[in-house]
């Protein structure tokens, strides 16, 4: 009896085990196949122009060096170090005051009390599936009447004004985590309303904070649709405009700058991703959680 009972538990910890292993064989296997796309890039940075389309393989077989410094250079007047520059014009300004106004908006939606508050919340979620096709041409249409076409204001103004509706859901989710005990002592001891948000509620926001500058930077950096449709000159191009420049039909592609050019295109947000990812995890698990 007490042996079947032992041979029993072996079994049940065998097939946990079991289990779990192919679980592992899983997740890598899955892991390798979302990777395999930006390891596929990267090699072909450094293979020879006519072997990019030959084969799927990761590696060269005949390692090329200097596609980076050329790519770098480009052919043109402008180097690609002009549409890094003009990318950082554009996103800095973008993330800096899309976090300040998408915190005032929200601090006003989850601690303040006003007329319509539910109906301008609701509508403000609403526009959340609005595709941004839809707004594309009157939108245009404005900023072309405001002289703003060829410019970075079409990008920067809309950020002073939160026009972000997924960050601002995102911070109201977060500050009604927050309990409100602490902002009334902070009233007891004599702070305002902006007191209150500045040195109470910003610092205890800091992980979603970091979580919106992460978002806006990434979708900001990456988007090519909106450089495209306002920006004229090349010496504004953004890199995304600079890649796609790239791609002359009329001329020899060189295919492994392309690719040397798109792997440097990904290092900055890569590389803020890593450095934020511990209060970027931290803002996504509790902006869900409500008081």
């Amino acid at each position: 009896m007490k042996a079947a009972t032992l041979q029993i538990k072996y079994n049940k910890k065998i097939k946990k085990r079991l289990a779990k292993l192919l679980l592992y064989v899983f997740l890598i296997a899955l892991a390798m196949f979302m990777v395999y796309p930006l390891l596929w890039v990267i090699g072909s940075s450094f293979k020879p122009n006519d072997e990019i389309f030959k084969s799927i393989g990761i590696f060269p077989s005949r390692v090329i060096l200097d596609s980076y410094a050329k790519g770098w250079k480009g052919t043109g007047q402008f180097t690609f170090g002009t549409f890094f520059v003009n990318s950082f014009k554009l996103v800095i300004p973008v993330i800096i005051f899309t976090a300040i106004s998408s915190t005032l908006v929200a601090y006003g939606f989850a601690r303040f009390d006003f007329p319509l508050k539910s109906l301008l919340f609701a509508i403000m979620i609403a526009t959340l599936m609005l595709p941004d096709s839809v707004i594309l041409i009157p939108r245009y249409i404005l900023f072309n009447k405001f002289g703003w076409i060829n410019s970075y204001l079409p990008f920067i103004v809309p950020a002073l004004f939160a026009s972000h509706s997924f960050f601002i859901f995102m911070m109201v989710q977060f500050l009604r985590g927050i309990p409100r005990e602490l902002e009334e002592s902070a009233t007891i001891d004599g702070c305002n309303s902006f007191q209150i948000l500045i040195k109470i509620l910003v610092p205890l926001c800091k992980p979603a904070v970091i979580s919106m500058c992460i978002f806006q930077f990434i979708w900001t950096w990456n988007d090519f649709l909106n450089p495209l449709i306002y920006i004229n000159s090349v010496d504004k191009y953004t890199i995304s405009l600079g890649l796609r420049m790239s791609i002359d039909g009329t001329s020899v592609i060189h295919w492994n700058q392309i690719m040397a050019m798109t792997v440097i295109a990904m290092l900055p947000s890569i590389i803020i991703f890593f450095l934020a990812q511990k209060y970027f995890v931290e803002g996504i698990a509790t902006t869900g959680i409500k008081g």
